[in-house]
């Protein structure tokens, strides 16, 4: 059975969006409808949610959470990235709100047949999307050697990606990988004893790579925020929650880069960009979990909570 998934830094997030009567807000990664439930219960006079999640399997969930808030709630199977395109077909120009909870639920992770996680012997498949075709078994037994190095290191920073990478071609070799504790046995087995973390499993950093790999989730980060950032009206807030180093680096650059007034480099005397300052960063740093949280829920360990409001 799947454990409920606890939504991370809730009352957090609620609060830096800001919901007010009326409005319409976007989240963009839906999931079980954690968060979407809680702005209406903290906001039950708002015009429209609009829920998006590649996931099937977790619209579903989301819709027989909602259901109480039917009228006012918009869920469409696709991409957050495609924000412009969503909206323009529900007939609305701006939004008053968008959130973004890039964390993968306990769901998914908890589910044998998605793959998601070493944890549970299951096929390696990690997709988002099920209609996708590519799955984490097509990079793992195709991509060459120096293509997973290039995955591991970069999505998993992970300084053992090259002795993981010569195992696993050696392996297939042999036989195909197809199970997510074939390649986590693999995985453990390349790394030293000596130099295994006490934190977290071997794995971690494979699997996560992988999944980043399959679903291109920084490619959709990077083309999604600016995106939602047009969609905002005045005063609208955008609310990130990120997982990952390389995740919480793209909406801090981004912020900073929407929140000043000039992107031309230093050393041009005049600026030629024309660009105008579009955003009021909310969160200095980012808000993390306090240690109640942790106690309750050690997933959030690696939260990063950001905010911004378009001016």
């Amino acid at each position: 059975m799947v454990n409920d998934h606890q939504s991370v830094l809730l009352e957090e997030t609620i609060a830096l969006l800001d919901c007010h009567r009326g409005g319409i807000y976007v989240d963009g990664t839906i999931g079980g409808g954690g968060h979407a439930y809680h702005i209406f219960r903290t906001c039950p006079d708002i015009r429209l949610l609009i829920g998006i999640d590649r996931d099937e399997d977790a619209l579903a969930r989301a819709r027989k959470r909602l259901e109480p808030f039917s009228n006012r709630c918009f869920l469409a199977k696709g991409n957050y990235s495609r924000i412009k395109r969503i909206i323009s077909n529900l007939q609305i120009k701006t939004v008053d709100g968008f959130l973004l909870d890039l964390g993968v639920s306990a769901h998914q992770l908890l589910s044998p047949r998605r793959g998601f996680s070493f944890l549970r012997e299951g096929p390696l498949d990690m997709r988002m999307d099920q209609e996708q075709k590519m799955t984490a078994a097509d990079l793992v037994n195709n991509l060459p050697q120096d293509r997973l190095e290039k995955i591991f290191r970069e999505f998993g920073e992970e300084k053992w990606s090259s002795r993981i990478a010569r195992l696993i071609i050696k392996r297939r070799k042999e036989t195909t990988i197809k199970t997510t504790s074939e390649l986590a046995e693999l995985i453990v087995k390349a790394i030293p004893f000596r130099s295994r973390s006490r934190k977290i499993h071997p794995a971690t950093r494979i699997f996560q790579a992988l999944r980043i790999a399959v679903n291109d989730e920084l490619t959709h980060l990077q083309k999604g925020l600016p995106e939602a950032i047009d969609t905002l009206a005045t005063g609208g807030k955008i609310v990130v929650l990120s997982f990952h180093s390389l995740e919480d680096r793209i909406v801090k650059n981004t912020f900073r880069q929407y929140s000043r007034s000039c992107v031309c480099p230093p050393n041009i005397p005049q600026c030629c960009c024309g660009q105008s300052k579009k955003l009021r960063v909310l969160t200095k740093k980012p808000i993390v979990p306090g240690p109640e949280e942790l106690r309750r829920n050690a997933r959030s360990r690696s939260a990063r909570l950001r905010g911004a409001e378009k001016i």
